[in-house]
């Protein structure tokens, strides 16, 4: 990725002498640069589930660096992560990356609402959802949980202060201890946002100053924008398509939710390198701990098991996006056409 972004930088500076547009003669380095983008998240990903290398440190080293060249937290994601593999299929405890509703609450909806959940998730909100969830969140998540955390030890300071006057600040460090943030659970996921924000936005000043900002940002929010929406739609359509498990915590089966509500994509074999074959997706589901240069050969070993596991062509994809409400009474995903019927 570095040689890319050199040949961003080289392009940049040379633009003149050369016979192609600026945006076309960027085109093919900025298509390598989101393929790439995308494989690293996905190695990102296997060191989560401590699954790229043997040792659990180096997974987490290596997962935090990763981390920061896709700009996001790799701790407290994979925290998230390991909730979406534990409650898989149960969409009563788990709603999906696009935080879809039931069926009734859909239909209690006024008109108006009902059309902005049905246009936030389009697919083309992938790119701009792409954007946000790498470049912005992160920083806002900070930035609001030191806000949190500020007026929560001020007012706790104040009513110990106005109860027992000076000799209540020898309270001040229970206090800090004992804050519970909203957008962080450990200090160890504190200390990983802590860490990738500073690193992230130190790179930015850097690369900024070296390609000049306007070629930088140009090019990086369209990286992160579309490498971002490669992997938010494959993560989707891997659990939101017609037919997918989907059970409240009753009746759930945590078999069912890997073999039923995980889908396996027929990819390119290029594509499934960029994505480093998480297509694979039910004996991923199966057995997180299974590194990604496994995965093929452990689905064709027990093809004979995962032959009732729902395959995705290509072409199939973008009928998925339809699937964004639950039924709770059938216990299934169902359209928003079905839900107007």
């Amino acid at each position: 990725m570095a040689l890319l972004w050199g040949l961003v930088s080289w392009i940049g500076r040379h633009s003149a002498a050369l016979p192609l547009p600026l945006p076309v003669a960027l085109l093919p380095p900025l298509v390598l640069l989101v393929l790439f983008s995308a494989r690293s998240f996905s190695l990102m990903h296997d060191c989560g589930h401590e699954a790229l290398f043997r040792r659990r440190w180096l997974n987490r080293a290596a997962g935090f660096l990763l981390g920061v060249v896709n700009a996001i937290p790799q701790h407290p994601w994979a925290r998230g992560h390991a909730f979406h593999h534990k409650h898989n299929g149960n969409w009563e405890r788990y709603r999906g990356p696009s935080a879809l509703i039931t069926l009734a609450e859909y239909r209690q909806l006024p008109q108006r609402q009902r059309r902005l959940y049905s246009l936030l998730r389009q697919p083309l909100m992938l790119l701009p959802g792409g954007f946000f969830y790498l470049v912005i969140k992160p920083r806002l998540q900070l930035l609001l949980g030191a806000s949190e955390f500020l007026v929560a030890t001020a007012r706790g300071l104040a009513a110990a202060l106005a109860e027992r006057g000076w000799r209540a600040l020898a309270e001040l460090p229970a206090l800090v201890r004992g804050h519970r943030s909203s957008h962080w659970y450990t200090a160890g996921e504190l200390a990983d946002l802590v860490a990738n924000n500073v690193l992230v936005i130190t790179s930015w000043l850097l690369m900024a100053q070296w390609l000049g900002a306007g070629l930088f940002w140009s090019c990086y929010a369209l990286v992160m924008a579309c490498s971002a929406a490669i992997f938010i739609c494959v993560f989707f359509v891997q659990h939101n398509f017609e037919g997918s498990y989907a059970h409240g915590s009753d009746d759930w089966s945590y078999l069912r939710g890997a073999l039923e509500g995980s889908s396996n994509l027929e990819l390119p074999r290029w594509l499934d390198w960029f994505c480093a074959d998480i297509s694979f997706h039910s004996i991923h589901h199966l057995c997180e701990r299974i590194p990604n240069y496994r995965l093929r050969a452990c689905h064709n070993s027990n093809a004979h098991l995962l032959s009732g596991c729902r395959r995705l062509t290509l072409s199939e994809i973008p009928g998925c996006f339809a699937y964004i409400l639950w039924d709770e009474a059938g216990q299934r995903l169902v359209t928003l056409a079905e839900a107007e019927g």
